[in-house]
């Protein structure tokens, strides 16, 4: 088992590059955590991500709370979705003084172009090797290739894929279960599974004591500021905003960002007046360049918010403390799901029915993954992508004419470096950002 420190250290190295969105985040831990060190087994991998995405919030970063949980109990899971967060929030915060001093910053976009480019590779990666392991039955290919025709042509919503499959686990686990030969066929368990085989993980034990000492420190934790600022500032202040509406959005952001944003966007623009027409996208555009869960636009909403209502203060500091309000509202709670829920999960494991419904999940998440990744490679590669309608549903199509050659270049030689020449990740993503500037401005 790794020390702290040292998969600190790894943990900081998976938060500055987790790009991509989920599906590149998620590749990202798996190839790093799994792959690479054997930290953590491929079953616990996907049992835990199970959990995750069931929850409110982004589930990348909740993964990496709940593996960096697994490994070194609370501190463990605070460090990794901390790292997780941090060099976006940064690299976002830098970005939101850009664009309030200076507009729109191309040389970002051209130097993160290549980033995402690598970042696609690794997705497709992803995917290939994930479902590879986790399809091991006819019915769990079923289940994944309804879960992506359900999302991709139907549109419908993510928790009703998840839920449909839980279901379907849980009350018809002889139909999901895998046999004694894809049994056989399991990876090697990691790290992990071994301390917790050995008995060194007590933390894994649920209890009730230990349910209501999460509660007691986790609900002030993510709602005293919203308290505090209600007493001192009113409920018409600014920051008394901020934090009463981006806390109820850590609740009911389940989906991802892209469930809530058009909400967001709505209610920035025409509820509160933080946001003018458009800027919501143009903090999209600015969060997807960045490495983090793309949840992290709502930082850019806040920085906007209490930079334009300073109430006195230095506008760039204003600015800075609504973003770090907003960020604090929307990941606090994150922490708490993953600490009072993880150890309940974890007893699951042993429980048929819902053994059965958490690997129903699995392979429903492989087919949200792979339209996560479809998603994410339309938008990298073309300008123009449409969603084309019957019945006021329908899958999204690019214009085959606005292909942009640039990331179709620097992704297949990505994927070329990864798969052929074994490249690892961080030269290869360092490459490719290069190569997007020099593709962009020289070309």
């Amino acid at each position: 088992m790794p020390t702290f420190w040292e998969a600190a250290r790894i943990w900081a190295r998976i938060g500055v590059r987790s790009f991509g969105g989920p599906a590149g985040q998620i590749a990202v831990m798996h190839r790093m955590l799994v792959e690479e060190r054997g930290w953590i087994g491929e079953r616990r991998f996907l049992h835990a991500l199970n959990y995750c995405m069931l929850l409110p919030g982004p589930e990348a970063q909740q993964l990496a709370s709940y593996i960096g949980w697994l490994m070194h109990r609370t501190a463990g899971g605070l460090v990794a979705g901390i790292f997780f967060i941090l060099p976006g929030a940064l690299v976002m915060l830098a970005l939101s003084v850009i664009y309030v001093l200076y507009g729109a910053t191309p040389i970002i976009a051209a130097l993160f172009l290549g980033v995402k480019s690598a970042v696609l590779a690794v997705v497709v990666e992803a995917v290939l090797r994930v479902g590879r392991r986790a399809l091991k039955t006819r019915a769990a290919i079923v289940i994944a290739v309804a879960a992506f025709v359900g999302l991709y042509l139907l549109k419908i919503p993510f928790p009703m894929i998840i839920l449909a499959a839980g279901l379907l686990g849980w009350f018809a686990p002889h139909l999901v279960a895998a046999g004694p030969e894809a049994e056989s066929e399991d990876q090697a368990p990691g790290l992990v599974d071994q301390l917790i085989a050995e008995g060194r993980a007590s933390h894994l034990i649920p209890s009730r004591g230990r349910a209501l000492r999460v509660l007691a420190v986790w609900l002030p934790v993510w709602l005293a500021p919203l308290v505090v600022l209600y007493l001192v500032f009113g409920d018409a202040h600014v920051w008394t905003q901020l934090a009463g509406f981006f806390s109820t959005m850590g609740v009911v952001t389940f989906g991802g960002a892209y469930a809530v944003l058009t909400y967001v966007a709505q209610a920035a623009v025409d509820g509160f007046g933080w946001l003018q027409p458009g800027e919501m996208a143009d903090g999209l555009g600015l969060a997807e360049t960045t490495p983090g869960p793309l949840i992290l636009v709502l930082q850019f909403v806040g920085f906007l918010a209490a930079y334009r209502e300073a109430s006195g203060l230095n506008p760039l500091l204003a600015g800075a403390l609504g973003a770090l309000l907003t960020t604090w509202v929307t990941f606090a709670p994150c922490f708490l799901w993953i600490f009072l829920g993880a150890p309940y999960v974890e007893a699951l494991r042993g429980h048929r029915a819902a053994a059965s419904a958490l690997a129903a999940i699995t392979a429903a998440v492989v087919g949200v993954i792979a339209n996560l990744a479809l998603w994410f490679g339309l938008h990298v590669l073309f300008r123009d992508v449409h969603q084309i309608t019957v019945l006021g549903v329908g899958p999204d199509v690019p214009n085959l004419l606005s292909l942009d050659w640039r990331p179709a270049v620097l992704t297949l030689a990505a994927m070329v470096a990864m798969l052929r020449f074994k490249v690892g990740m961080g030269p290869t993503l360092m490459a490719s950002a290069i190569g997007g500037l020099a593709l962009s401005y020289l070309v």
